[in-house]
C-alpha cells in the first residue's frame, strides 16, 4: 500500500524568551514569503492544516505554524518549576515569542498572521514591530475585546474556564457558541477537539490577554503606519467575541489598512470552514504578492 504524504513537516526549536529556553514545536510547508501562523487560546498550530495543504497559498508563502509555550506539542519550559506557577501570558510575551522565532529562523520579510487572541496579537505586531514585519494579517482582531467580558471581571471569566469541575468535553462544547451555524460539522468537531486536549488552565491563562492585557489606544491605533507595515483585517459575522463592527473601529482608525467582514464564518475561520475562509484570504495574498514583489 503506498503512503501518502502531506507537504507538511514539523520540526522542534530552541528559542529563550524572558530569560527561559523553550522547545518549541512548528509546521511548515511552501516556498516564498515567510508567513507566521498564530492559534488562538488555548489550541494550537493544527488549526491551519488546511491552510497549509493548499497549494494556492504555499507555491508563494513559507506557512510557519508554531504552538506557543504551553500549547500543542510545546512542552511547559524545562527545568523550571512551572507546576508551582499560575500560567498567565502578557502583551510582552504574546510578541517576544514570535519576535524569538522569526530571529531564530532567520527570516527576511516575515508575514505575520493569528486568529482570535493571534489576530488581537497581528494588530500589536504592527503597532510596535512595524520594522520587523512586512504586514500583518488580523483574524478576528480588535482594538479590546469585546466590553461585555470585561465587564464581568477578568479574574472571574478565567475562573470559569479553569473551575476544576469544567471537563475537557465541556470547553470543547463551549467553543460552539463561537463559530457559524452554517459551518460543516467535520470542521467544527475538529475545532472543539483542540480545545479538548488543551492542558488545564491553559486556555483560563491564555485570556489574559485576549481580554485584558491586549488594549490598542486610540492614538496608538492611528499612529500605525501601513508604509512600513500593512494591516490587514478579517472578521466573521457570526463571531461573538469580535465582531465586524469592532474590526470596522481600527479600520476606520488605521489610515491605509485593509478590512473586510466575512458572510457565514464565526470565531475560528481558518479550522471551520477553509473553503469559505479561503475566498476572503485569497485577495490579501494576491495583494501581498503584488505589493512586495521583488
Amino acid at each position: 500500500m503506498k503512503v501518502i504524504h502531506e507537504d507538511i513537516i514539523g520540526r522542534y526549536m530552541h528559542i529563550t524568551v524572558g530569560g527561559r529556553e523553550y522547545r518549541i514545536y512548528y509546521e511548515e510547508a511552501g516556498s516564498g514569503f515567510p508567513l507566521l501562523l498564530g492559534h488562538t487560546a488555548g489550541s494550537d498550530g493544527r488549526e491551519y492544516r488546511h491552510m497549509m495543504n493548499d497549494r494556492d497559498v504555499t507555491d508563494h508563502f513559507r506557512c510557519i505554524a508554531f504552538d506557543l509555550p504551553y500549547h500543542g506539542k510545546s512542552l511547559p519550559p524545562y527545568g523550571v518549576e512551572w507546576w508551582t506557577e499560575k500560567y498567565k501570558i502578557f502583551t510582552k510575551e504574546m510578541m517576544d515569542y514570535p519576535n524569538a522565532i522569526v530571529d531564530a529562523l532567520e527570516l527576511n520579510d516575515p508575514i505575520y498572521m493569528g486568529m482570535s487572541m493571534g489576530g488581537h496579537l497581528a494588530m500589536d505586531l504592527a503597532l510596535y514591530y512595524p520594522d520587523k514585519y512586512l504586514c500583518t494579517i488580523a483574524i478576528e482582531g480588535a482594538l479590546h475585546t469585546n466590553a461585555e467580558y470585561a465587564a464581568q471581571g477578568i479574574e472571574q471569566v478565567n475562573w470559569e474556564f479553569d473551575h476544576p469541575m469544567i471537563s475537557r468535553n465541556e470547553l470543547g462544547a463551549a467553543m460552539l457558541l463561537n463559530m457559524s451555524p452554517t459551518s460543516p460539522e467535520k470542521n467544527v468537531k475538529e475545532c472543539m477537539w483542540t480545545y479538548m486536549q488543551s492542558g488545564p488552565g491553559i486556555f483560563a491563562g491564555d485570556l489574559y490577554y485576549y481580554n485584558d492585557d491586549h488594549n490598542i489606544t486610540v492614538d496608538q491605533a492611528q499612529s500605525i503606519d501601513t508604509s512600513k507595515c500593512m494591516l490587514y483585517m478579517l472578521t466573521g459575522e457570526y463571531d461573538p467575541n469580535t465582531t465586524p463592527e469592532d474590526t470596522q473601529k481600527i479600520a476606520d482608525l488605521v489610515k491605509g489598512s485593509y478590512f473586510r467582514p466575512m458572510k457565514g464564518l464565526g470565531h475560528f475561520p481558518v479550522i471551520e470552514n477553509y473553503n469559505a475562509f479561503k475566498e476572503y484570504l485569497v485577495p490579501i495574498l494576491d495583494d501581498i504578492l503584488k505589493r512586495y514583489k521583488k
